[in-house]
């Protein structure tokens, strides 16, 4: 099977470092570190099994050069100090052992730094945010610069003495060096602002610090963002302007895009198709004859192949899709395409949770990140009957955990397919790619000889008595939210009515026009259900209003779908309106309050999105049935409260903790 990606499997020399395959892990902050900055076990533990699975190239995430000023992060790990380097010597020792190579991200945040961190106030090239509302940073001195240049050295002389095979710098993402480079953060007019070459010249000073440091035969990487989309910023033809100027002492360019305000560029949005970024790789190996890779949504190894192929990239790198699944490079080299549990790009545990909310990352479809998959490996004590109840996310999970542990397992789905409300979601185009989950639930559930797929059939306390259970998992999911609004539950989804729920439009999803113009839309609630309805309408040219009681719209959503949802809006002039209430409910028409004013909002199709409710129509019955029996009953998922995926999932999982209390596995 090798031959089917032999490029993908082709080993790869930059001057004194050999890489056994062209994936390579890009560096993603996780949150991980210790609060000092010291790299911790269960750190290490993450980056080995992405080593263990095949990786060629494992890129350590931003480390702290200069501390405090240039800390990022709620726990970031640092270099900045001798003191880091045994534990990242014990890193280095264990991913070398599974024969990946492996380098360290250097870095500085420089505007991108919270002054409530470290104490003081931010630094950058000039005195403007890198974000909208974010903080004005101190403009940095020359002394200063030439200070963090020779920091950037010191930490890369580190890092080899630690045992790393290489070293990137990081020039992109709105981070210090990427604040000199943009003219949209650097106003400065000395010798380090202006021109290209002008700003191009603290990095040129950190490269020639880095390679002093290291020698002429340790590889430098160093990440761009080769096209800001931001208006006003850099483009690709820019960006290969000034890299002219500090382009000779590096070894590969990691291409990567987007600032803190185009992050959906930076960390790819959903919707973007795989490898949509390999132009601007393209681009930057043409015009400099240097190793390059380039990552964007890649989860499919036919494309990253034909990347490779094409000329367009040497190095395929993947991010989030090694954050689902560490054993990615193991799968396809063997064969086991159909095994590989492919990102879904909901940027929910990973960005959502570090960036979102100061969390340690965590993955949608896989519940253990930092862990093994060694509950496979053990042994069944005892004879064990699972019966899960709903086929959606959660129950699948729920019931190939319990079946790959040896339990029987009956999996009880009301509907002809398994998959819930994962499945359905992925009938909206934009959404196309949360189909991979519930595919990879149903592949692997599928070669469990011991999982039972009941479909077609409704759950009831006397089917489930004849399946003898000793563990029952309700699943059952969830129902749109229908608040006692006048006029809601006697217009909406009734035939010959225009007053819809999302499950309606997706029903009607290859229903609609392509072009809209003049048609009105109003969807009535801004969260995440509410904001795809919009992200559906509005590319169709209808005029679109969204309607949300609460100040902001799409509040808790994670801040990449945040960032495309709201440039989607402004550029197709959605109109927003937050602080208002529905107050009623008529034909073509709602009646809704802002302040202490009533006004009326007619549309051609109204959508009525108040997200979702438990749904838990057997549990009772079967509590009450069994209720002086020694049989565990759990509730997971959305039929606990109406949630994410990621949660469904997790708990799906965490079925091995109720057979170890059970005395079922050890």
């Amino acid at each position: 099977m090798k031959s089917a990606y032999k490029q993908l499997l082709s080993p790869l020399t930059v001057k004194n470092m050999t890489l056994k395959n062209r994936i390579a892990m890009t560096p993603m902050g996780t949150n991980y570190a210790e609060q000092n900055g010291e790299m911790s076990f269960l750190h290490i533990n993450y980056y080995e099994q992405r080593a263990k699975g095949g990786t060629g190239l494992i890129i350590v995430e931003n480390t702290c050069v200069d501390y405090p000023l240039g800390y990022n992060g709620t726990t970031q790990l640092r270099i900045d100090s001798d003191n880091y380097m045994p534990r990242l010597f014990k890193l280095c020792e264990s991913v070398h052992k599974y024969g990946a190579a492996i380098a360290i991200q250097l870095n500085h945040a420089g505007a991108s730094a919270v002054s409530s961190r470290i104490n003081a106030q931010p630094v950058s090239a000039s005195d403007v945010p890198t974000k909208e509302g974010g903080e004005i940073p101190r403009p940095l001195s020359k002394d200063e610069i030439k200070d963090i240049a020779k920091k950037y050295g010191d930490s890369a002389r580190r890092a080899q003495i630690a045992g790393f095979d290489a070293v990137e710098i990081h020039a992109g993402h709105s981070y210090l060096i990427s604040q000199f480079l943009s003219p949209l953060t650097n106003k400065r007019t000395d010798e380090f602002g202006g021109s290209p070459e002008n700003r191009a010249r603290f990095a040129g000073m950190v490269i020639d610090e880095v390679r002093k440091a290291v020698g002429p035969m340790f590889p430098i990487i160093v990440r761009i963002s080769a096209d800001e989309f931001v208006e006003g910023g850099n483009h690709l033809q820019d960006s290969i302007e000034y890299l002219k100027f500090f382009e000779k002492e590096v070894d590969m360019f990691d291409v990567s895009a987007g600032l803190n305000s185009s992050i959906q560029y930076q960390i790819d949005a959903n919707h973007f198709a795989d490898g949509w970024r390999s132009y601007l790789s393209k681009a930057i190996k043409e015009e400099f004859g240097k190793p390059v890779f380039i990552m964007g949504n890649i989860r499919d190894p036919k494309i990253a192949e034909d990347i490779i192929v094409r000329g367009d990239s040497d190095m395929i790198g993947i991010g989030r899709g090694l954050i689902a699944d560490p054993e990615y490079v193991n799968k396809f080299s063997s064969g086991r395409e159909d095994e590989i549990r492919k990102c879904i790009s909901c940027n929910i545990g990973c960005a959502g949770n570090r960036i979102g909310v100061n969390r340690p990352i965590r993955c949608t479809v896989n519940p253990c990140v930092n862990e093994t998959e060694d509950y496979r490996d053990v042994e069944l004590l005892k004879p064990c009957n699972v019966v899960v109840i709903g086929g959606g996310t959660a129950g699948l999970e729920a019931a190939c955990t319990a079946a790959e542990v040896g339990c029987s397992v009956f999996l009880i789905e009301k509907n002809q397919e398994t998959g819930g409300l994962a499945a359905e979601i992925s009938k909206i185009p934009d959404k196309n790619r949360l189909a991979d989950f519930p595919n990879y639930l149903r592949n692997r559930a599928s070669k469990l000889r011991n999982l039972y797929i009941l479909n077609n059939t409704e759950a009831n306390s006397e089917l489930i008595r004849k399946l003898n259970p000793d563990i029952i998992v309700n699943a059952t999911g969830s129902l749109p939210l229908l608040p006692p609004v006048k006029g809601l539950n006697e217009y909406i989804s009734k035939e010959g009515t225009n007053v819809y729920s999302i499950i309606d439009m997706i029903e009607n999803i290859n229903k609609y026009p392509q072009d809209l113009t003049g048609k009105k839309v109003v969807v009535v609630g801004g969260g995440a259900v509410g904001l795809d309805v919009v992200e559906y309408f509005a590319p169709r040219n209808a005029q679109v209003s969204i309607v949300e009681m609460q100040p902001v719209i799409g509040r808790d959503i994670d801040p990449v779908s945040k960032s495309d949802i709201n440039a989607l809006m402004k550029k197709y002039s959605v109109n927003k309106m937050p602080n208002t209430a529905l107050l009623e409910v008529k034909p073509g028409e709602f009646v809704v309050k802002i302040g202490e004013e009533q006004k009326s909002l007619d549309f051609d199709y109204g959508f009525v999105c108040l997200g979702m409710k438990a749904n838990s129509p057997v549990i009772e019955e079967i509590r009450s049935e069994f209720e002086n029996e020694d049989v565990e009953i759990i509730n997971i998922g959305d039929s606990v409260r109406a949630r994410r995926i990621i949660e469904g999932v997790f708990e799906g999982r965490n079925i091995i903790s109720i057979l170890k209390n059970k005395k079922f596995i050890k």
